[in-house]
């Protein structure tokens, strides 16, 4: 897990250049743009810590500074001049290993029940989607939506059996709202009599949460086929009738 703390952003004069060489000075007209950063790597919660600065000038590195490395490297002529500045100072040196409690450790216990021990479970429907290039009813579409964290795994079934050719799916995209989303489409046209499952598994469901879906009745077949019965129905009481009405009159 990593997080970014912005540690200083903000500009200066064109005549100022933290005491390097003025040719080593980057290039600007009247005012730019500073940036620090700093990046903390977290290995098995706070075993293991990595700290990790970057200094930045109108949106290009220059300086680096990676505990894992032990020094600051730069990355242009005015980078590498502070590179050697900061690295020839043991003091500095001694107290930049500090600013990992400071930045990491300190944030890591601020950050954690939101951003590792959060979960949001997801919500999961199936539509079908009509289709104009290929033939039959359409396809079928899983929507898994609003959950937390992004790992997520989505898979079909046709009854029993897994399908694992003919799916598609959309990256994991982020709703905006530290909640993500995720399509799943089956290519394959469903057929009438089967039933189709959209199984999801993320780390907030206790069980994988399937959701079922069956062609409902052809509606058309289903006015035919109500239409001979009402036929049927029809016939069965008129010839009730008509033997009640031959009986009586012979009698």
């Amino acid at each position: 897990m990593g997080c970014g703390v912005g540690i200083r952003c903000g500009r200066r004069s064109s005549g100022e250049c933290s005491g390097a060489p003025h040719d080593l000075c980057p290039a600007h007209t009247g005012v730019f743009q500073f940036k620090g950063w700093v990046e903390c790597h977290f290995s098995n919660g706070t075993e293991k810590v990595r700290l990790v600065q970057k200094y930045i000038y109108n949106r290009e590195e220059y300086l680096r500074y990676d505990a894992d490395v032990g020094r600051y490297e730069g990355f242009n002529p005015y980078g590498e001049w502070n590179a050697r500045r900061f690295n020839s100072n043991p003091k500095w040196m001694q107290y930049i290993p500090s600013r990992v409690d400071l930045y990491c450790t300190h944030s890591y216990g601020c950050y954690t029940p939101f951003l590792v021990e959060r979960q949001v479970l997801p919500s999961v429907s199936i539509s079908l989607m009509p289709s104009s290039s290929q033939p039959g009813p359409g396809r079928l579409l899983c929507s898994v939506m609003d959950f937390y964290p992004a790992q997520i795994q989505v898979r079909w079934f046709q009854g029993q059996q897994e399908l694992s050719e003919h799916v598609v799916a959309t990256d994991v995209v982020a709703n905006g709202d530290w909640t993500y989303q995720l399509l799943v489409l089956l290519e394959t046209p469903p057929r009438r009599g089967l039933s189709y499952t959209c199984q999801v598994e993320h780390v907030s469901l206790e069980q994988p949460l399937r959701q079922r879906w069956e062609m409902p009745p052809d509606a058309a077949r289903s006015k035919m086929l109500t239409g001979i019965g009402g036929f049927v129905l029809g016939s069965v009481f008129l010839a009730l009738g008509l033997g009640f009405y031959v009986c009586k009159k012979s009698s």
